[in-house]
């Protein structure tokens, strides 16, 4: 299994389009950091101007806490769709080359091979999570130093110790990693159903895109909808960063997520176990 899993991991390292996640993040990081290194305390004192007529704000706002949060808020919106480049290719692309016939006369079941796919897909997001956090929080801490972080909401200020938000970084990356993961067995599921390899990354992001307008729009009709939708639940690592903790909404949404991620791979179990390989 092991020599299946590299296998795996070594059809992923070689694609160029594996390295597209890590050069998008990179970039956009690092140009948000230079970006508020030169005029972050200008914005921050715009955002903050009304508070400060009530009260005396003092102390290194600008930190690497709050530049950490900023960037997690621009791009787990954008993830998804580099981990549905990969995820979604898995077994379609293998399809559309003609390979998946040669994978499947191998001394492995179709669940061992399924298995490894998702395992090489699941590495795949723990190392794009691990480059986020390496750039936007050990980066960030190195270069704007550390402080108290603000977390300005539409009808609340919250404002979390330095020593009370290294742990939420961390349960905040680890949800989204559980988030991420939904995306790879959804991308992984479409793969199994289609021998084209773009059409599976195509649905999962329109899906997603589909899903996350649903979420943002005020209809009574949709709100019926929203609890069932993984996309509704993608975004509670931002309650991480609540005081006082919502535990019971930060364990339900993550028991959602990890429930789709046990029915997409159900189905693809069920149905990359039937499916008839012509190629």
């Amino acid at each position: 299994m092991f020599k299946l899993f590299s296998a795996e991991m070594l059809k992923i390292a070689v694609k160029p389009r594996s390295y597209i996640g890590f050069a998008a993040i990179t970039v956009i990081v690092l140009l948000i950091e230079f970006a508020l290194w030169l005029d972050g305390r200008s914005y921050l004192q715009f955002i903050l101007q009304t508070l400060e007529q009530s009260f005396d704000v003092q102390g290194n706002l600008l930190n690497g806490n709050l530049v950490a949060f900023i960037i997690l808020q621009t791009l787990i919106v954008q993830m998804p769709l580099l981990v549905a480049l990969i995820s979604g290719d898995l077994v379609s692309g293998e399809s559309a080359m003609g390979t998946i016939r040669l994978l499947l006369t191998k001394p492995y079941s179709r669940s061992q091979i399924l298995w490894a796919k998702f395992f090489a897909a699941s590495l795949y997001v723990f190392l794009l999570i691990l480059w986020l956090g390496v750039l936007a929080l050990g980066l960030g801490l190195l270069v704007f130093g550390t402080g108290d972080l603000v977390v300005l909401k539409s009808d609340e200020l919250i404002i979390l110790q330095s020593g009370d938000t290294l742990w939420r970084f961390f349960a905040a990356f680890g949800v989204a990693f559980l988030s991420l993961s939904v995306v790879s067995a959804f991308s992984l599921m479409l793969s199994c159903f289609t021998d084209n390899s773009i059409g599976p990354i195509i649905a999962a992001m329109a899906v997603i895109i589909l899903f996350t307008i649903i979420g943002t729009l005020e209809v009574p009709l949709f709100d019926q909808i929203k609890p069932f939708l993984f996309t509704t639940h993608m975004i509670v690592w931002r309650n991480i960063f609540e005081n006082p903790l919502d535990w019971p909404l930060i364990r339900n949404s993550a028991a959602i997520l990890a429930l789709h991620i046990a029915v997409f791979l159900s189905v693809s179990f069920y149905h990359f176990n039937r499916k008839d390989v012509h190629n």
